[in-house]
């Protein structure tokens, strides 16, 4: 039995990935840094995972594969010991790019909207018979609340992450474009930079492949519109990625009718406006995790929550997502919260991402320096601990709470999430 080994296999991607290997009979084990619910669900599953620091001693002698995280340094132990091993080594996006090839591959990219989309491209498959192997960034209830799913036919279907130009390692048969923005400028020198990217990318499709492009659709056409009826998850953003899973649908000659019913039934993922029941204090509130972490993506999320909630007052908890991002989007993050349809803002602390911070950025941007510059009286800085004991004294009942990023903040209330 091969075995394989995964540095940072809490990761949303590299775990669905070890999943993957494992389902084919691979005995695996993995590391990271810290116990989260996804290092749960794969221990369940008989993965063996090591946590707290990277430790050379981690990596079995008899290693045949070691695969690692993009954030993964150099000079990380296990790293550095597998490669003094002579052991193979992929990255996350190389592994994933060598099963990519066994595959009739639907790839969804874009700076925003992939795994929203990929859920609901995975429900329409299922439904219309296809029996796709998923593997995605979020956890979907279909899944048994995980990002994996194993499939018996030729069809995959993934998430085709623009990072460190993850995405050339693939070559798909479909790529679906939800869109594309100034995103990840801790890699890419500017938004040129990432269309070239993008641009290489799709030259990867073969002759008779074909590229779905969400940034030429027409959201107020019969078509969409429809979708907008039938959809469960608010907002134009979701109306546009279902959009381009009927596309998608089309072309694999799928009946509309499938397609409509299967959307119909998406109740959404983890994390992506997932709504949840909460007792706190003396009052039950309606909570809404969502993983927005870029000035647009909470664009999209805090009017979705308007449309839906239109006479609640909606306050909305955020935590910041990597020192880098926060610098080179400030003053977007500033213009969107200051113009936001909502009642109450409080920005935590930024989420520090090991392994993904540079030089001394930290000292330039805070929350505290977001707060001041967005200049609202509805709008304050609290640290993370301090929330909970705030909303408890504060809250009136009837508010609807947003918990949003894409850091550790969906732990602030539990919520059984």
């Amino acid at each position: 039995m091969k075995k394989i080994h995964f540095i940072g296999i809490g990761g949303i991607g590299v775990s669905a990935l070890a999943q993957y290997y494992l389902a084919k009979g691979y005995k695996i084990t993995g590391s990271d840094l810290v116990f989260s619910e996804v290092i749960e669900k794969l221990e369940e599953k008989g993965i063996k995972v090591s946590l707290g620091p990277h430790r050379a001693e981690n990596i079995p002698k008899d290693v045949d594969l070691v695969i690692y995280s993009p954030a993964v340094q150099n000079d990380n132990p296990e790293y550095k010991q597998a490669k003094g091993q002579k052991a193979k080594l992929f990255s996350y996006p190389e592994a994933l790019g060598e099963v990519v090839k066994e595959y009739f591959t639907i790839a969804i990219s874009g700076t925003h909207g992939k795994s929203t989309t990929c859920s609901m491209l995975s429900l329409v498959l299922i439904k219309a018979g296809f029996d796709p192997t998923v593997i995605i960034g979020t956890k979907l209830k279909e899944f048994g609340d995980t990002n994996f799913r194993e499939g018996k036919s030729k069809y995959l279907i993934i998430e085709a992450d623009e990072w460190k130009v993850s995405l050339l390692n693939y070559y798909p048969q479909i790529i679906g474009l939800t869109n594309i923005e100034k995103e990840h400028l801790d890699y890419y020198r500017d938004l040129e930079h990432i269309l070239k990217t993008f641009k290489e990318f799709f030259s990867h499709l073969p002759k008779d492949g074909h590229l779905i492009d969400a940034r030429k659709f027409n959201l107020e056409n019969e078509e969409a519109k429809e979708l907008k009826k039938i959809l469960k998850v608010p907002g134009d953003h979701n109306v546009s990625n279902a959009l381009l899973v009927l596309k998608i649908a089309r072309i694999l000659k799928i009946p509309d009718e499938v397609s409509f019913e299967a959307l119909s039934e998406y109740k959404g993922s983890w994390r992506r406006f997932d709504q949840r029941k909460l007792e706190i204090g003396n009052w039950k509130l309606e909570i809404i995790h969502d993983y927005a972490h870029h000035p647009t993506e909470i664009k999209a999320t805090l009017t979705a929550a308007r449309e839906k909630f239109p006479d609640k007052k909606i306050w909305c908890i955020f935590q910041p997502h990597q020192y880098q991002r926060t610098h080179f989007l400030f003053n977007d993050f500033v213009r969107v919260f200051s113009s936001a349809p909502i009642d109450k803002l409080i920005i935590v602390d930024i989420y520090d991402v090991a392994g993904r911070e540079k030089g001394d950025i930290k000292g330039k941007v805070s929350s505290k320096k977001l707060i001041e510059k967005i200049n609202r009286s509805w709008a304050e800085y609290l640290p993370k601990d301090k929330v909970k004991k705030y909303l408890e004294d504060t809250l009136k009942g009837e508010e609807v709470v947003i918990i949003m990023g894409a850091g550790d903040v969906y732990k602030l209330l539990d919520t059984n999430i």
